[in-house]
């Protein structure tokens, strides 16, 4: 199985950009956590805390794009530099904000300006498709292995974000975050070797990549994916808080990004006959089936029967990503893919500052176990979605194929 990985990771000089996105991962996958467990326990509030971790995600779904449109045009290192810088100054403001008690209002506009950072995922792919752009089945393999860096980022992001914050004070996770994060994109961006070559001005396309067949259908799929992803980390924490053992939450929630990591290991080494707009919409059925035992499992079993069942659920969460980020890929000109690649991002970011939200509000409205009705309700609309906007996504498929 792991033969179809060799190749890819024995590329010369790969090793300094992958180590620094390993480290840049964990830390991201840290705050969102970090952020319901610090202002839960300081604010006594989960819609409140909800609300804070959806400002940050909007903040940085907005920025993505924008930051990697730039990043096309001028470079990853110069283009995202000066905003890894930003926000790490910001997020230290808010763990200071935090500590001290200050208004609520200052605590949104300090993490909502430490979200406008690079998204390092785009930019990561792209160097991989620079790499491998002639060799389709090892890029396919490249793009599974980015997911499998992602899952497994979130299998210890979220232990480590709630062990610093339990064990030492609650702002603990989002320092720790700040500090991980910014010493991982500071060794992506300086690892220089493999970046794509920026497009001369005269040769760049006009438009945005959005305004491309395909890729707006596949964000706001993406946004359901996303609801899934921001609801459970909140019902998560709330459902552990609930049956008094609140580090359990980050045991349930490693569990569905090591269900993830998983399928991601096992769906690199496949080589599909079907296209990527049938994959997609079997990904979609998939994460709606597996997520819908959750709203029966927590009520009859105790923790660990819900863990089990956020472990298979995560199984399908990776296919559904890695066939979003490789058909957008496909969809656009190579000097717009970066940008491409942060709008996919950005309907998973949006989805999950609103699952965030709404899982927060379901959490204190409707009670922690029957929160679930909003991820999988989030599940149901996907794939309802990925049937409607079938033939469009065929279509640009198709025509991309050609072009």
């Amino acid at each position: 199985m792991f033969s179809a990985y060799r190749p890819i990771l024995s590329v010369p000089k790969v090793w300094p950009f992958i180590i620094g996105g390993v480290l840049a991962r964990v830390g991201g996958a840290m705050f969102g956590v970090a952020v319901i467990v610090m202002l839960s326990q300081r604010r006594g509030s989960y819609t409140l805390a909800g609300a804070v971790s959806a400002i940050g995600i909007i903040v940085l779904a907005v920025a993505g794009p924008f930051i990697g449109r730039l990043a096309d045009k001028y470079g990853q290192r110069r283009a995202g530099l000066p905003f890894v810088l930003l926000s790490v100054g910001a997020c230290l403001a808010t763990v200071w904000l935090s500590a001290s008690m200050a208004p609520m209002w200052m605590i949104f506009v300090a993490y909502g300006v430490s979200s406008i950072t690079p998204e390092l995922g785009p930019m990561s792919r792209a160097r991989w498709v620079h790499i491998l752009q002639d060799e389709p089945d090892r890029l396919h393999s490249a793009l599974s292995f980015e997911q499998v860096m992602e899952e497994l980022s979130f299998v210890l992001g979220p232990v480590l974000a709630v062990l610093l914050a339990t064990t030492w004070f609650p702002e603990a996770g989002v320092l720790g975050a700040a500090l991980i994060f910014g010493l991982g994109m500071l060794i992506f961006l300086l690892a220089r070797t493999h970046e794509p070559p920026v497009t001369p001005h005269t040769h760049r396309p006009g438009g945005l990549a959005i305004a491309h067949p395909g890729i707006l259908p596949i964000a706001v799929i993406l946004v359901m994916s996303g609801i899934i992803f921001g609801a459970n980390e909140v019902i998560a924490v709330a459902v552990a808080e609930e049956a008094g053992v609140p580090r359990m939450s980050s045991i349930i929630l490693a569990a569905f990004a090591l269900g993830s990591a998983t399928s991601a290991i096992i769906f690199g080494t496949l080589r599909f006959r079907v296209s990527q707009t049938r994959r997609l919409l079997f990904a979609a059925l998939g994460m709606f089936v597996l997520e819908a035992p959750a709203l029966v499992v927590g009520t009859l079993w105790d923790l660990w029967g819900l863990t089990f069942v956020m472990l298979v659920a995560g199984a399908a969460t990776a296919p559904m990503l890695i066939t979003s980020m490789s058909l957008a890929q496909h969809l656009v000109p190579r000097p717009m893919l970066t940008e491409a690649l942060a709008v996919a991002v950005t309907g998973i970011l949006i989805g999950i500052s609103m699952g965030a939200a709404l899982g927060g509000v379901a959490v204190d409205h409707l009670g922690a176990h029957a929160a679930y009705a909003v991820p999988v309700g989030a599940g149901l609309l996907a794939v309802s979605l990925a049937v409607l906007r079938y033939r469009a996504l065929s279509r640009a498929e198709r025509a991309a194929v050609r072009t």
